[in-house]
């Protein structure tokens, strides 16, 4: 396969002048634990051929390589925003979330079990990324990026949002931090922590958690891909699945979102 591949929601499809995907691991030029469109530039990769997959992952939307702007994640709530100078690739700021009002600009965020969710308003011309692993939905990095689109003059009211694929409850076996964490913010949420399978262990519905933290911050629409990516070997990657296989390189996939130029 030389298409990069991706899938798609039914809400940000139908939106006139946006174009999204989430991309899977198929159509690449990596090799080897990375293969094959792995696009992190953070890892053990060939810097190259990441390069190459991003700028084919972007070609996939219509976007010019320059064009896709990402972050250095690091599991908190920080959001930028991606104005007239832009960065270039590679040089994006700690962060787990940014925002635009730019036409023509692709805002990218990697994953490889997290959750990407991606955001727009169509009347106001603002779109936004956000990578929600468990640490950074639970701390809000959900309800920043709308505060961060909202400060460019979208209205949450208007605002709809996917959430892509990530590890789903039935993979994702969690321990006592992660169930305080989400208790100690909201008791309710428990209704997101399913019996685990050993003593002291639950199962974490994350996307439904990220849909529900979406809908309760007021958008318009919150959706879910309801891909399991640990579930799904041969088209993404999962750290889960990694790191239950004894640990190694592994590579991530990349979420992306533009108006059209």
């Amino acid at each position: 396969m030389t298409d990069a591949e991706y899938l798609t929601t039914p809400a940000l499809g139908a939106v006139t002048g946006l174009r999204h995907g989430f991309f899977t691991r198929r159509g690449g030029v990596s090799e080897g634990p990375w293969a094959a469109l792995n696009c992190s530039l953070s890892g053990q990769d060939d810097r190259a051929r990441v390069r190459e997959n991003r700028r084919r992952a972007a070609g996939a939307l219509g976007l010019e390589g320059a064009a896709l702007h990402g972050l250095t994640q690091v599991h908190g709530i920080a959001v930028a925003e991606v104005d007239a100078a832009g960065w270039r690739e590679g040089e994006g700021p700690a962060a787990d979330a940014l925002v635009t009002r730019r036409p023509g600009i692709g805002l990218g965020i990697v994953t490889a079990d997290c959750a990407p969710v991606l955001f727009a308003d169509p009347a106001a011309g603002v779109i936004g990324a956000a990578h929600a692993g468990w640490r950074g939905a639970v701390a809000g990095v959900l309800e920043a990026t709308l505060e961060a689109m909202e400060r460019l003059g979208a209205a949450r009211a208007r605002v709809v949002a996917a959430v892509g694929p990530c590890i789903g409850q039935a993979s994702y076996e969690v321990g006592p931090e992660l169930r305080a964490a989400v208790l100690a913010r909201d008791p309710a949420d428990a209704r997101f922590l399913a019996p685990g399978r050993r003593e002291d262990r639950w199962q974490f519905d994350l996307p439904g958690y990220c849909a529900h933290r979406l809908a309760a911050a007021g958008v318009a629409l919150a959706e879910a891909a309801g891909v399991d990516t640990l579930a799904e070997e041969a088209r993404f990657f999962s750290h889960r699945r990694r790191t239950l296989a004894g640990g190694g390189p592994i590579g991530h996939q990349l979420s992306a979102i533009a108006l059209a130029p």
